[in-house]
């Protein structure tokens, strides 16, 4: 059989998981014995076998079922995460099914994810792809009874540490996700999908200011400048500064603060809007231009435009003791190359550090500010 190559297996989302262990616990309390294999169906209607590594009845009242998750080859955090489901009859409410979330599970605490505040983070289409899976087994009992569904993941709290959950306002454990049920390994689809849901996140709820940071020394550094705003705010938009700013004017968001170094800053002001590495090269010759307009002598402009690396450029303004003079520049070009695209939709602000995460020179509508 041929290998796949490595990093292409796809995997299943917590809410396929979830979603298979409750039908394995409803089958459970119906058959009096948990299954250790149960068929589930995904919300993409594509069904799946999913193994049960634990399973529980009592007396025809409750069950409980652990489904693993499998992550494929994403490097998620919930890989391997114990996906548990608690079922018990309610004989209060014949023909409900009540979906609850236990410990693990996160705890809504805002507004604007389209979830109730105080209830679990169990994402929309999860909470009916649950519920489709206990009604497509558990129809008997209902016909007499209510179902309670509650999810739990044991250890959901130590992994919601290693997320952005508590930026959206959920604490306490992770988020019970998946639009589709598969998981497919990290891509720039699923990153780019992230920036677009944490921008939308912010305008719901009331946020008029998003800071965009292409990558986790620039934010640590843009929360230290700003600790006014509230979590929300705080994008890391990675590349994808074209999909965060269109997303940005969709939402009416009026303040836009963009937090970078001198390589991504200088490809946005070249005009590129996605800044991946394989996608674009620094210009080195804008920053050349840009060192000759403050007054850096031509042999200094002739050697950054021959050199290969932004960073170069940067370390002979601050051998010059030019250095902030040098970002205030590119802070107005940036701001000017945004202007041509998106004109007066938002406010631009733009605050430039050191590769140690240290400030250099912040911008802000072509008025600096060091």
């Amino acid at each position: 059989m041929e290998k796949k190559a490595k990093g292409t297996r796809k995997g299943y989302t917590t809410g396929a998981c979830s979603a298979a262990a409750a039908r394995a616990a409803t089958l459970g309390l119906i058959t009096g014995g948990v299954p250790e294999e149960i068929e589930c169906e995904l919300p993409n209607g594509q069904c799946v076998r999913f193994a049960v590594i634990e399973g529980e009845c009592r007396e025809g009242e409750y069950a409980h079922a652990v489904v693993i998750k499998d992550a494929g080859d994403d490097p998620d955090v919930t890989d391997k995460a114990p996906l548990t489901a608690d079922v018990r009859l309610l004989s209060d409410c014949i023909g409900s099914v009540v979906l609850k979330g236990g410990a693990g599970v996160g705890i809504v605490t805002r507004q604007g994810l389209g979830l109730e505040v105080g209830g679990p983070a169990i994402n929309p289409v999860p909470r009916r792809n649950i519920e489709h899976n206990v009604r497509a087994v558990g129809d008997f009992l209902l016909q007499r009874a209510g179902l309670e569904v509650s999810i739990s993941v044991p250890g959901g709290e130590a992994m919601a540490k290693k997320t952005l959950n508590y930026r959206l306002g959920i604490i306490g454990g992770i988020s019970i996700l998946g639009t589709t049920g598969i998981v497919h390994p990290y891509s720039t689809a699923a990153f780019r999908a992230s920036v677009i849901q944490g921008i939308e996140v912010a305008a719901r709820q009331g946020q008029d200011t998003v800071v965009l940071t292409t990558g986790g020394r620039t934010e640590k550094f843009t929360m230290r400048e700003l600790p006014e705003l509230a979590p929300a705010c705080f994008v890391q938009m990675g590349d994808f500064l074209k999909y965060a700013l269109d997303t940005v004017v969709e939402c009416g968001i009026r303040h836009v603060i963009i937090g970078g170094m001198i390589g991504k800053l200088t490809k946005i002001a070249q005009g590129e809007t996605i800044t991946h590495a394989n996608r674009s090269e620094v210009d080195t010759g804008l920053l050349a231009e840009i060192a000759g307009d403050i007054g850096v002598p031509r042999e200094v402009c002739d050697d950054i435009r021959n050199s290969e690396m932004a960073r170069y450029a940067s370390e002979r303004m601050e051998a010059l003791g030019m250095i902030s003079e040098f970002y205030q520049a590119l802070g107005r070009r940036v701001i000017r190359t945004l202007r041509v695209r998106y004109s007066d939709q938002f406010s631009l602000r733009i605050l430039m550090c050191d590769f140690e995460g240290g400030k250099l020179a912040e911008v802000s509508g072509g008025d600096n500010h060091v």
